[in-house]
């Protein structure tokens, strides 16, 4: 017996869309039938080939530029999606930033970099969003990380922020679950992204990664984009404030 998933006519917005684990999250979803928004802070041209292949596929898409640390911006958003089609019923937060903060260092502008983005900015638009997810019966995904989980030498900030996303997770899915939403999060572990890319192309450090991984490899952004599908189809109906380990293994704390 085949199983899809379809999500049409839901809405869906994509907060750090335009590469990595969001575009692969963007791209399922507007396969699934979802009309996606993408947002992206800087790179409008991968945002914009985005909405022209989905457009050319026969979905809907739009391409809305935001940083998500600014909390107007962070709420235009919101705004803009719910202008665009009348509603909202499925938002992924997954704009981030992974700097390194040695600790002795005092860098307080890391930190709140970090927290400005991973943090405050997800809630901004989480914030904005429940009026209208609430309206529809929708879904909220966090994407968070097994730092959050097990921290991070040399990204405390990074870890700090990302465990924070997982106990708003959780607070939200308490309080909003009787709303009718859906809140779970997704925890990657090492992934293919533009992120990454630098650790993972000397060949010493990635052998020593993957030995970490029970499956033998770094994953692939369609990885993570899979399990936020599932999330907030209706195969997850009564999945409310998990985290969904996404990581081959490497931290088995499911």
């Amino acid at each position: 017996m085949s199983v899809s998933i379809d999500l049409s006519p839901r809405v869906a917005l994509v907060t750090g869309a335009s590469r990595g684990i969001g575009r692969a999250t963007a791209e399922l979803l507007a396969r699934a039938g979802a009309r996606v928004a993408v947002n992206y802070r800087s790179d409008d041209a991968r945002a914009e080939e985005f909405v022209r292949e989905t457009r050319a596929a026969g979905g809907e898409a739009l391409a809305l530029a935001g940083d998500v640390s600014r909390p107007d911006e962070a709420r235009q958003l919101v705004r803009d999606v719910v202008s665009a089609w009348g509603r909202l019923d499925v938002l992924v937060n997954n704009a981030g930033v992974w700097e390194e903060n040695p600790a002795g260092a005092a860098d307080v502008d890391a930190w709140d970099r970090t927290f400005a983005i991973n943090v405050r900015g997800a809630f901004v638009v989480t914030d904005a969003a429940i009026p209208h997810v609430e309206r529809e019966g929708g879904s909220i995904v966090f994407v968070s990380s097994t730092a959050g989980q097990r921290g991070e030498a040399r990204h405390s900030a990074y870890a700090a922020s990302k465990g924070a996303l997982i106990s708003y997770t959780k607070s939200l899915a308490a309080e909003l679950g009787p709303r009718g939403i859906r809140v779970n999060c997704v925890a990657p572990g090492w992934i293919e992204t533009a992120m990454t890319e630098k650790v993972l192309a000397d060949p010493v450090a990635r052998e020593e990664i993957e030995r970490t991984i029970p499956v033998g490899r770094v994953g692939r952004p369609e990885d993570v984009a899979g399990a936020i599908l599932f999330l907030v189809s209706d195969l997850a109906r009564h999945v409310q404030g998990e985290v969904v380990n996404v990581n081959g293994g490497s931290v088995l704390i499911g």
